[in-house]
């Protein structure tokens, strides 16, 4: 009994492994925080696979280094806040489900497509990325404040 737990236990830890490697990659070019769940999927691969503890460290760092550089300007803050915000506006559009405008060129099936679910998936990235302008802002932001300070007196 205590090795079939064991084994559902590697299962269910190795496809969530997969699970958030996959939405990570995919969060590379979709909304959503792709490195962050890349290195999330690959921290949990890592105690089973060398191939992914070898990659933990390289996307660990390059998550950090996108961090920090989308909080070095206001306006690349305000830029990334509207964004956040507009796709949470999105994702209650998407739920709302209203009809298709009269300029939509092909059956009003394809408008809006996927229903709540999708506007769901949206307003969670929206929330996601969000926290992660905050923890930005106050990693590397606050961090740089009392060194600004210093070297101006």
């Amino acid at each position: 009994m205590a090795g079939s737990k064991s084994a559902v236990k590697r299962v269910a830890v190795e496809g969530s492994g997969w699970v958030l490697t996959l939405a990570g990659l995919a969060a590379l070019v979709l909304p959503g925080p792709g490195l962050l769940l890349l290195f999330a999927g690959l921290a949990v691969l890592s105690n089973q696979y060398d191939w992914a503890a070898r990659r933990v460290e390289p996307v660990k760092e390059k998550a950090f280094e996108t961090a920090e550089q989308s909080v070095q300007t206001w306006p690349r803050i305000v830029g990334s806040t509207l964004a956040a915000l507009l796709l949470a506006a999105v994702g209650v559009v998407w739920i709302l489900q209203p009809a298709a405008p009269g300029w939509w060129p092909v059956r009003d099936s394809w408008w809006l497509f996927g229903g709540w679910a999708v506007g769901a998936t949206l307003i969670l990235s929206a929330l996601l990325a969000l926290g992660m302008i905050v923890y930005s802002f106050r990693r590397f932001r606050q961090a740089e404040s009392p060194t600004r300070a210093d070297s101006t007196t």
